[in-house]
């Protein structure tokens, strides 16, 4: 599946200062590893030693925050959107 990861601005100089970056994947985690794979920096600033994602990171696909659906294993279908927002 082809999605777009919506990169925040304290981030952007990782993806080259993209606003949006389109990945291939079928699980938020398999998006966000691809994330790293294309733009290496992202996984030390989005996770921590256990791989689980840091306190101050939220990820949500479309208006709906992970954790409150399957986590890092929640599926995705082709065009869906993922916002990273750090926590103020």
């Amino acid at each position: 599946m082809r999605v777009t990861v919506r990169i925040p601005t304290q981030l952007r100089g990782l993806s080259g200062n993209a606003a949006e970056v389109q990945v291939e994947a079928g699980s938020v985690a398999d998006a966000l590893k691809a994330l790293e794979a294309a733009h290496p920096g992202f996984a030390e600033r989005l996770f921590d030693e256990t791989g689980a994602l840091r306190r101050f990171v939220n990820v949500f696909l479309a208006d709906e925050d992970i954790r409150f659906l399957q986590d890092q294993q929640t599926p995705l279908k082709d065009g869906d959107e993922i916002s990273i927002i750090p926590a103020i």
